[in-house]
């Protein structure tokens, strides 16, 4: 248990990050790869990935050199300890905990980095924010790190700076994951493999052009213009630019500390099927959906209000896969394996055809569904869906469904949402939600 005498290990090593100098981020595949073996040898990882599992009490002090050290890597490394924060209820609260941190905090890069890349890519427009820039920023992630500022028109702004190289290290990384496929592939013979990297590869690498960010941003302030739960912030263009990223300034809590606060039952309730709407309604009416539904991507501003930032991961699907979708998610409600194989089918499964039988694949597909499964209000608890661990013993099974890599992020978004869910506490009828959506998008 947390020591509720003194600020949690988390908010410590937060505070600590923040006032960190950066070293040089490493660029090339071999020194990334140093880095992590070094984190590895630093942090004993030969008996430390046992206790990060929950199945010995933890040494605090490795996990915060893990934790510290995928801070530091940025990029890949840095989105997987964000994703084990919230996705996998199998890890001890308190670990958990510590990997949260990686959702807003990392140690920064120095300001005058920061400084070098708006000047690059704003020209004499940067000349105006650097007069009321933060040189300390507010939140410091895997990509980028987010700075305070004014416009001379007197707008407050949030101003997110890409970090200098870290493009050329995510290439690295995915360089150096190819040369893992082909190892895969003598286990797991077929295209699947490459599939999944290349549509990981590419959605990592659009989120380093805040061009592309700034259009989904954009795009979602659209279509939630007006509603009553939901707020997402403006894009402000001409202070933006590949690297760069202006967008109105919002005031909130954080995930942590709303949920700290004692929100109502009824708030929780409103606030869990506007997230559900916007990830899963969003995919189902509009056949868009953003993939990064981390607890670090919300604010709080009162009012029963939640605001959604962070639309750098954000995966469009063809109206055919939309109703292929809803399809699959009907046919394992009604637990009905010939529909299944169907629209797994429709979803371009090369190999659901030979699943028929296999209860490792109904049991991961339910887990996808499980919220939709029971017609009534309820809550989603912790460990819906699947943790990190099921998802890897049962690899060969996903795998051997031949999935496109275009399910990647459809999977993480998800499993991420149940993560959220659960910790927000809220009740709904979720299959009555996802199937008003989904009878929509199967009609002619």
């Amino acid at each position: 248990m947390a020591d509720d005498t003194k600020p949690s290990r988390a908010a410590e090593l937060a505070r600590r990050l923040l006032e960190t100098t950066e070293q040089k981020l490493p660029t090339s595949g071999v020194g990334r790869l140093m880095r992590m073996a070094g984190t590895a040898a630093r942090a004993g990882l030969s008996t430390g990935v046992e206790k990060l599992l929950g199945r010995e009490q933890p040494d605090w002090k490795q996990v915060e050199q893990v934790v510290r050290s995928l801070g530091e890597l940025k990029g890949v490394a840095m989105k997987l300890g964000q994703i084990l924060s919230y996705v996998d209820d199998s890890l001890p609260p308190e670990v958990r905990e510590m990997l949260s941190v990686l959702q807003t905090h990392s140690p920064p890069a120095p300001f005058s980095a920061i400084e070098g890349v708006l000047r690059e890519e704003l020209g004499e427009r940067a000349a105006a924010l650097l007069e009321t820039l933060e040189r300390k920023p507010v939140a410091a992630a895997s990509i980028g790190q987010v700075h305070r500022a004014r416009l001379p028109d007197g707008a407050e702004v949030a101003v997110k700076v890409q970090y200098p190289g870290i493009e050329t290290a995510l290439r690295s990384e995915f360089k150096a994951a190819g040369a893992g496929a082909q190892l895969a592939k003598l286990v797991f013979p077929g295209r699947q493999v490459d599939s999944f990297i290349s549509e990981a590869r590419e959605r990592v690498l659009l989120e380093c052009d805040y061009r592309n960010e700034a259009a989904w941003q954009t795009r979602f302030g659209e279509l939630f213009a007006g509603h009553e739960t939901i707020s997402i912030p403006p894009v402000y263009p001409d202070f933006s630019a590949r690297r760069v990223l202006t967008t109105g300034w919002q005031a909130g809590q954080p995930f942590a500390a709303w949920l700290a606060g004692g929100p109502s039952q009824e708030e929780k309730n409103r606030i869990g099927a506007a997230l559900f709407e916007f990830y899963v309604g969003t995919l189902y009416r509009r056949g868009v959906f953003n993939a990064d539904p981390h607890p670090g991507n919300y604010l709080f501003p009162g009012g029963g209000r939640i605001v959604v930032l962070d639309y750098g991961c954000v995966r469009e699907f063809p109206a055919e896969q939309v109703r292929a979708n809803a399809a699959l998610g009907e046919a394992v409600q009604r637990d009905r394996p010939d529909e299944i194989r169907e629209a797994l089918v429709r979803l371009g499964a090369t190999g659901a055809r030979s699943a028929k039988g296999d209860e490792t694949v109904r049991s991961l597909l339910r887990a996808f569904f499980a919220p939709t499964l029971e017609d009534r209000v309820h809550r989603i608890e912790p460990g819906t869906g699947a943790t990190a661990a099921q998802l890897l013993s049962d690899k060969r099974a996903m795998l051997g469904l031949g999935l496109p890599g275009s399910l990647l992020f459809l999977f993480r978004i998800k499993f991420g949402l149940y993560g959220v869910l659960a910790r927000i506490g809220a009740e709904a009828n979720w299959q009555r939600l996802e199937r008003g959506w989904a009878e929509a998008a199967l009609r002619p």
